[in-house]
């Protein structure tokens, strides 16, 4: 694991140099000022740079109130109405940037998090860029994780893996590749591979079949240094992307339902503490407001209705704090 990290840190000297120079400190300064300008420090946080994980962090922060590039090719970017600054970086380096102090906060995949071995941990997760890991041999070999044991694994991540099989007591030779790690057993180089699967189509294609469990379920996550102070400022963050999850995921419903039936309606509609009730015009009828979950949304006014729910409407939430 040492030599991962001593690799991964080598590999980065370079870009590393720029983000510091950009950052203008190094490890990041955790003091409530920033000692060059005496100016409110601000977050700084590591953003995808490209890709899929790169259009769904910045969609979020979008929805999350912050400011972000319009132009692919910047760097970085600086929001002072939130005192936060963004820096756009590759997303495989972000957790080596977080573990070493020089960002406070970053946006990457689970499993370039683990596969990087840095002094980073998982804050959130934040809901996209879902994949699954699995084992894949040649089809109609029986192969078992116990037969990995001294086989050649190609792989793009030989960190999560090599931690994976060692936590199982099976040795391995890993061959790093940076792609179409299907490839690998025709053209002879590995026994069998770990890659992400979606359908394993492609790999089915390539005439291989999965085994064993899955290695890691991953998704994108939020992280931060490991054992450090919490950065000023990421308090907000935090509540802000929390805010987004629970905009995308829940809706507002209202209704009219007669008092004789409201401990039935709150049952179906518990919302996050209790439902907000409030009297009608129309004797022995209230107003019910209460938050649900989007996908529940069409059965509950289902429900709702053949209970005796009237004027039964569902509004999107914008934003929100929980």
């Amino acid at each position: 694991m040492i030599d991962r990290i001593e690799r991964a840190r080598g590999l980065l000297n370079a870009d590393r140099e720029a983000v510091v120079e950009a950052v203008g400190s190094s490890p990041v300064d955790n003091a409530q000022t920033n000692p060059q300008t005496d100016r409110p420090r601000f977050l700084k946080v590591a953003v995808p740079n490209k890709g899929s994980l790169s259009d769904a962090a910045i969609q979020m922060l979008r929805e999350a109130g912050y400011r972000q590039r319009t132009d692919s090719k910047e760097l970085t970017l600086s929001d002072p109405a939130t005192r936060t600054e963004f820096y756009y970086l590759r997303p495989r380096d972000i957790a080596v940037y977080v573990g070493e102090g020089i960002l406070d906060v970053g946006i990457t995949g689970r499993d370039m998090l683990l596969d990087s071995a840095a002094e980073a941990d998982e804050v959130k997760a934040l809901g996209f860029g879902g994949t699954r890991f699995r084992f894949a041999a040649p089809a109609g070999q029986d192969w078992t994780i116990e037969r990995l044991d001294g086989a050649r694994i190609a792989t793009s991540y030989p960190g999560l893996v090599d931690a994976w099989l060692a936590d199982r007591g099976v040795k391995a030779r890993l061959i790093k590749l940076d792609g179409a790690v299907e490839s690998a057993i025709r053209l002879g180089v590995a026994d069998a591979v770990a890659d992400v699967v979606e359908t394993g189509t492609t790999l089915q294609r390539a005439g291989l079949e999965l085994f064993g469990d899955p290695i890691l379920e991953s998704e994108s996550v939020l992280i931060t240094r490991r054992g450090g102070p919490e950065p000023e400022g990421f308090g907000h963050f935090a509540r802000r992307l929390d805010g987004v999850l629970v905009a995308r995921n829940w809706v507002m419903m209202d209704y009219d339902i007669d008092t004789a039936y409201v401990e039935q309606a709150s049952a179906l509609t518990p919302g996050f503490e209790s439902p907000t009730v409030s009297p009608l015009a129309r004797e022995g009828w209230v107003a019910v407001r209460v938050m649900v979950p989007r996908a529940d949304a069409q059965l509950l006014m289902d429900r709702l209705y053949d209970l005796g729910a009237r004027a039964i409407l569902v509004t999107d939430i914008a934003a929100c704090r929980i």
